[in-house]
């Protein structure tokens, strides 16, 4: 067997949130992300299949005013983050920012 076959082993991911699976090949440290259905079309985090988990949306609290690309969702709430807990107590957490504008 190869070494390059050791380094590039599949590892299979999920979306605790909807039915999307991928498999990668990437022997590096890396975290694929995906549109989700179940998440109102934000970009959300995946999680290694089996893993138990859930996805929670920040939801925006200050005032939003003529920032560019604020993350909606599907209702028109500005979330500024999907916090991505798993059943270990382990976290992680994706923060979508806007950009400023002069």
């Amino acid at each position: 067997m190869s070494r390059a076959h050791i380094l590039n082993a599949d590892t299979l991911w999920e979306c605790p949130d909807c039915s999307h699976r991928h498999v990668t090949t990437e022997h590096r440290p890396h975290l694929p992300i995906h549109p989700c259905a179940g998440n109102h079309g934000l970009s959300v985090p995946m999680v290694r299949a089996g893993t138990k988990s859930r996805h929670v949306l920040m939801e925006r609290e200050d005032y939003v005013g003529s920032e560019v690309g604020v993350q909606s969702d599907s209702d028109g709430r500005a979330i500024m983050s999907v916090v991505t807990e798993r059943w270990d107590d382990t976290t992680d957490c994706t923060v979508y920012a806007p950009t400023a504008t002069v």
